[in-house]
């Protein structure tokens, strides 16, 4: 279960009776919209179906079975979510907005690149700066994935940007294999992969083009800064970073 704080309050008004249930804003929007497959009992703030959540009433049985056909507050949760209407304070509409905001930045961080720069990764603070530059503010009522093709739109008059991936070619020395090659391998989508006569392991990996500082950090980390690395352009041709 979550925290009253982190609760919004999804309200059905039905055969003149009110049900109220408290639940994760996100999950809400995700049931309304029947797109979640998690665990109910992980984003609800109460196994209970109320009157008025703000008093802790709650509407005579006989109401729960006319209008949802059983008394169990797990399947009458959903039903009240996906008929109702999600209501939200100032206060939490602003701590959506701004929790949100902070998700789009990460995502697009991970993801762009300056096309003017080599395809360089454009830090979080730059894309910030450039976002309160346009009239672009995020809907804390939708997903973030949903928002991000109109966020670009808005940012590429401020900055030279777009989505990109990038596959490069590593080569780990064979004291840092073993465990380097373990790590490398999570970051992103192994293409291809070869241990060679010496111990020493080379891997070709594919991820978000605006994760590459991240993915040297790692390597440099793991091997003492003594790992190769080169940018593959194409089948034929690395480019050494």
């Amino acid at each position: 279960m979550i925290s009253l704080d982190e609760a919004v309050t999804a309200r059905l008004e039905s055969h003149g009776e009110q049900f109220e249930v408290l639940v994760d804003p996100d999950a809400a929007l995700a049931i309304k919209r029947g797109e979640f497959d998690g665990d109910l009992e992980d984003v609800i703030a109460a196994e209970d179906v109320f009157e008025d959540a703000a008093t802790g009433d709650r509407p005579p049985e006989k109401a729960l079975e006319e209008v949802f056909e059983t008394t169990d507050p797990l399947e009458i949760i959903p039903e009240v979510i996906k008929r109702g209407e999600i209501q939200i304070t100032a206060e939490q509409r602003r701590e959506m907005q701004e929790q949100k905001h902070n998700q789009l930045v990460t995502e697009i961080a991970r993801n762009a690149v300056n096309p003017q720069m080599d395809n360089a990764p454009h830090p979080p603070d730059r894309i910030e700066s450039a976002l309160e530059q346009t009239d672009f503010r995020i809907d804390p009522m939708e997903p973030v994935e949903s928002q991000i093709d109109d966020a670009l739109d808005a940012l590429r008059p401020v900055i030279p940007i777009r989505f990109d991936t990038v596959t490069i070619a590593v080569q780990l020395p064979p004291e840092y294999a073993g465990s380097g090659q373990a790590k490398v391998r999570q970051f992103g989508t192994l293409e291809s992969e070869e241990w060679q006569a010496d111990g020493s392991w080379i891997g070709v990996i594919e991820f978000p083009a605006g994760m590459q500082n991240d993915f040297y950090d790692l390597v440099n980390e793991e091997t003492s800064g003594t790992a190769e690395t080169r940018i593959v352009k194409d089948e034929d041709e690395l480019n050494t970073r």
